[in-house]
């Protein structure tokens, strides 16, 4: 992984799959009384296309940067102990894990709400391009929408 072993940073990017249990073990506090996790797979299918797989790119210092804020937003505007995000880069093939954000807070509810706006947040604004291979021989380049209202 990428700029994982400073304590103050929360994102990483990582070229090779990672194990979550040191991810969710950093999170651990005598504050917290909840944990709340996402993890994103890489699917067989997009918009009713089959996908046999896909590469993620970025422009590491500024994913690295702006996924720091993305966290640090969420340590402000959530009632939250902390919280990690990491995102593979790379070859990824179907099943396998693309992204991870992991909460704690005092309540559920918080964590809750936190964990979703990391990953939306990280979707709409770190730059990571998602290029998808289809079965049918075609590709694309992907990157998603913000987040919708609501």
């Amino acid at each position: 992984m990428t700029r994982t072993d400073a304590p103050t940073l929360r994102f990483a990017l990582s070229e090779t799959a990672f194990e979550l249990a040191p991810l969710r073990a950093a999170l651990l506090s005598a504050q917290a009384g909840a944990y709340a996790s996402f993890e994103g797979w890489v699917r067989d299918h997009h918009a009713g296309r089959a996908v046999l797989g896909l590469r993620y790119e970025s422009y590491a210092e500024l994913a690295l940067s702006e996924g720091e804020k993305v966290l640090a937003e969420a340590l402000e505007r959530f009632a939250i102990v902390d919280a990690r995000c990491v995102h593979r880069v790379g070859e990824l093939a179907i099943g396998e894990l693309a992204v991870w954000v992991g909460v704690s807070a005092a309540h559920r509810d918080a964590a809750f709400a936190a964990c979703r706006y990391i990953i939306d947040e990280t979707k709409a604004r770190v730059p990571i391009w998602k290029h998808e291979r289809y079965a049918d021989g075609a590709a694309d380049w992907l990157h998603p929408e913000p987040p919708a209202a609501g």
